[in-house]
């Protein structure tokens, strides 16, 4: 396969009205990339696929990523030079700039007919809050419709001309994108059937009034409610036939029935008591 800078001097000189730029990847991996504009990604995309020595016919894998907005410094060395010859004179400054967020979707290519690959696209939304559409490639990769979905439902992307954009993770009447950096999670527990941790002492502190049931759940015990009944635990009994021990079931304490206190409207009986003069 042909080299990734050749393959971007190739796609400029197609599509001279497309950015395409190399982005390099620092990692042990050197997977560099190609950033190109979301204008023309579907028609890049169906260049890549159709043509005969290129085939990337298989898109494996699309990727979401968040990049918040992120203060820069940039130091600015003098640019006076000594007129004896010597060093530079004056001082750096240092200029604080702030880049703006993006959404990033990532592409990775191969191509099954040719067997080469893999060639890795980047498109790139304008911010992160009102302008976060880009052309969906499902059109031209069948496999990125799932995918997309899924970036769309973690991370807020809009994919036009996607076939079903919908959530495939949460539910669809869950609110914001949980897999962006500044996401927050909600201060509601009771989805939590068994809270422990810190789950445990936001619980607390959300839930001021508890049911029974949800008292139980959480370890403390309402003030309107009595505590519960203790369990006994009997222990294993010997097997009449020399086999193992047998655990018998555990056993709820019954507590005891007590009798309301005798009143005047209700007298109690006297066995010892005479018996009252038959009428005459």
């Amino acid at each position: 396969m042909e080299t990734l800078e050749h393959l971007r001097d190739r796609l400029a000189t197609a599509f001279p009205r497309s950015e395409v730029v190399i982005v390099n990847n620092p990692s042990p991996s050197a997977q560099h990339s190609l950033l190109i504009s979301a204008d023309h990604a579907r028609v890049i995309a169906r260049h890549l696929r159709d043509e005969a020595d290129l085939q990337f016919d298989y898109c494996s894998n699309v990727t979401g990523i968040d990049w918040p907005e992120k203060e820069i410094i940039e130091t600015i060395k003098p640019a006076q030079t000594d007129p004896a010859g010597g060093a530079a004179v004056g001082t750096e400054q240092k200029i604080k700039r702030l880049q703006p967020g993006y959404l990033e979707v990532v592409y990775h290519l191969y191509s099954m007919a040719l067997g080469h690959g893999p060639v890795i696209l980047r498109l790139r939304t304008l911010n992160r809050a009102d302008r976060v559409e880009l052309p969906s490639l499902t059109p031209v990769w069948r496999s990125c419709e799932f995918q997309e979905r899924e970036i769309f439902d973690l991370f807020g992307v809009l994919f036009s001309d996607h076939p079903d954009l919908r959530r495939i993770l949460m539910w669809d009447e869950f609110k914001d994108h949980p897999m962006r950096k500044d996401y927050v999670e909600p201060d509601d527990y009771e989805w939590e059937p068994t809270p422990h941790g810190p789950v445990l002492a936001k619980a607390k502190v959300h839930y001021a009034a508890l049911t029974p049931v949800a008292a139980a759940a959480l370890g403390t015990t309402p003030a309107s409610s009595s505590a519960p009944a203790p369990m006994s635990t009997p222990g294993p009994i010997a097997s009449p036939a020399g086999g193992p021990a047998i655990a018998l079931p555990l056993a709820v304490e019954t507590p005891p029935i007590t009798k309301a206190p005798a009143t005047a409207q209700s007298p109690t009986l006297n066995p010892a008591a005479p018996s009252a003069a038959p009428r005459p």
